[in-house]
């Protein structure tokens, strides 16, 4: 079959922005709601603290929340005079996001498959992201267009990072997503328990709201490594509303070692 008009010189610009990155992972999960996008940035704000040069990309084209998440919502974008986009810098970690594209926080986003896949292709080739260790790439909840081009376009993609909830339901969502990676050649890294018990912000106190163990046990199912639980703490959620990264504002609180520590496992599966 032959390429599309353009696509060998698309896959020769995203080959050469991508070469310069060491390690690129793509965090997923098989239903919406579960905090992926919290894991994904506090990965990515993880690395940084680790001494590592780190990049967050979201490729949530319906419905992007990392803008709001590292408070760089409404910030705009620079262009260079070769046409390519310079990310958003916090705090050391280079960002993009379709939120960046929008004119307000509720402007939906129309398109179809191709228009998305052509977005991601933009994303990855024409995006000056320098030489980074690690690129976090954020994708929506399931299986659809965005994960799937990401994992066509990077046929170097280091691997997935899985992110569940506890319950027994939520386990036909993980053993979905595990086999979407396996079928597409993409390495599982582990998966990543969240909302795995509520912590009390007045006692402390952890409490089992869901049956735990449902990240946990399909882990051990794929034989993949089970990489930590994180507890539902109201001060997580603050965090990401105040566009804070809770490993940066809270670094000394029980979750943000946890993040911590799931960042350090990665980096010793992969380095």
């Amino acid at each position: 079959m032959k390429n599309l008009p353009g696509q060998d010189e698309s896959s020769e610009k995203i080959h050469n922005r991508m070469s310069k990155i060491k390690h690129k992972i793509l965090v997923i999960s098989g239903k919406g709601g579960v905090g992926k996008s919290t894991i994904s940035t506090n990965l990515a704000y993880g690395f940084s603290k680790i001494g590592q040069n780190s990049g967050l990309l979201d490729v949530d084209i319906h419905g992007p929340s990392i803008g709001r998440m590292t408070g760089i919502e409404g910030l705009p974008l620079a262009v260079n005079e070769d046409k390519s986009i310079e990310p958003i810098i916090k705090d050391g970690v280079r960002i993009i996001t379709m939120a960046s594209l929008l004119q307000s926080s509720d402007q939906p986003v129309i398109w179809r498959g191709p228009l998305k896949m052509k977005a991601i292709q933009q994303f990855l080739g024409d995006i000056n992201w320098s030489d980074l260790d690690w690129l976090v790439i954020d994708s929506p909840p399931g299986t659809g267009d965005e994960p799937l081009s990401v994992c066509q376009l990077l046929p170097d993609l280091d691997g997935s990072i899985i992110v569940s909830t506890p319950q027994e339901v939520a386990l036909l969502d993980a053993r979905k997503t595990v086999k979407f990676s396996q079928a597409l050649g993409v390495k599982v890294l582990g998966i990543v328990e969240n909302m795995s018990g509520f912590v009390c912000p007045h006692c402390g106190q952890r409490t089992d709201i869901f049956k735990s163990g449902g990240g946990e046990k399909a882990a051990k199912e794929f034989n993949i490594p089970f990489l930590g639980r994180i507890p539902i703490e109201p001060a997580i959620m603050e965090s990401g509303e105040q566009g804070k990264p809770y490993v940066v504002e809270n670094p000394d609180s029980e979750s943000a070692k946890e993040l911590m520590s799931i960042a350090k496992k990665i980096t010793d599966i992969l380095i």
